[in-house]
């Protein structure tokens, strides 16, 4: 197993701008945030990528998503928007290897270029 930076953000061995916390999953203000509003949802447990995700792990990764809706209602940000963006591997963006959903609110984010968008 890979001790990570949020391995120790959950065991409270390093500070974080918590915002959401129950027994799966914590969320923590990013500290080098892409939008003004930037909340990382860790799982508890380890889990290093989502590719390294399987069918077991489904609850947990809908429960994730549902965190972040709920976070993003309770913050007033669902009306006008926000992003929830999954890294996955080092050419996906990820830096820390402990799967981790980015939300982004708080302006208007731009395009990936995606048809239909």
């Amino acid at each position: 197993m890979t001790d990570t930076i949020f391995h120790k953000i959950i065991r409270r061995e390093i500070p974080a701008d918590v915002v959401f916390e129950n027994d799966e999953i914590i969320a923590f203000r990013d500290i080098a945030p892409q939008a003004p509003v930037h909340v990382l949802f860790v799982p508890k447990t380890t889990l290093p990528t989502l590719d390294a995700a399987g069918p077991e792990h489904a609850e947990l990764l809908g429960r994730l998503l549902l965190a972040a809706a709920a976070y993003a209602r309770s913050e007033g940000l669902a009306q006008d928007g926000y992003r929830v963006v999954i890294n996955c591997n080092r050419d996906g963006g990820q830096t820390v290897f402990q799967l981790h959903l980015h939300l982004l609110a708080g302006a208007p984010l731009g395009h990936f270029g995606v048809a239909g968008e």
